[in-house]
């Protein structure tokens, strides 16, 4: 007997309906005239990337911090008005970002 046998008995009156199905929206990024500065600085010792300088909402950076995170795999945090990435990823981040249709200018070596 499998589950659904099982729900079915336990719950003789249930009506079974499809799932909704709920629209996916691209969520389109603030693109500003200004370049955003990403940094390389050293912090307790460990290296961290910073980028700096995004004119749009809060919210909008956010996702484009999450999005960075999720792409590189680490570690980081939105704070300030600007997002930390862990360890130096300034060459891929910025690629990331021009892809996207961002300028982005180089700071700290």
């Amino acid at each position: 007997m499998d589950l659904q046998e099982q729900l079915k008995n336990l719950f003789p009156d249930h009506i079974e309906s499809e799932p909704e199905e709920v629209p996916q929206e691209d969520h389109v990024l603030y693109v500003q005239k200004e370049p955003m500065i990403c940094k390389f600085e050293k912090r307790k010792g460990k290296a961290t990337t910073i980028i700096e300088g995004y004119e749009g909402s809060d919210e909008d950076f956010k996702i484009l911090a999450k999005e960075i995170k999720t792409k590189l795999s680490v570690g980081g945090t939105f704070k300030d008005d600007s997002i930390i990435i862990q360890g130096d990823y300034r060459d891929k981040i910025m690629q990331m970002l021009k892809e996207k249709g961002f300028k982005v200018k180089r700071v700290g070596g």
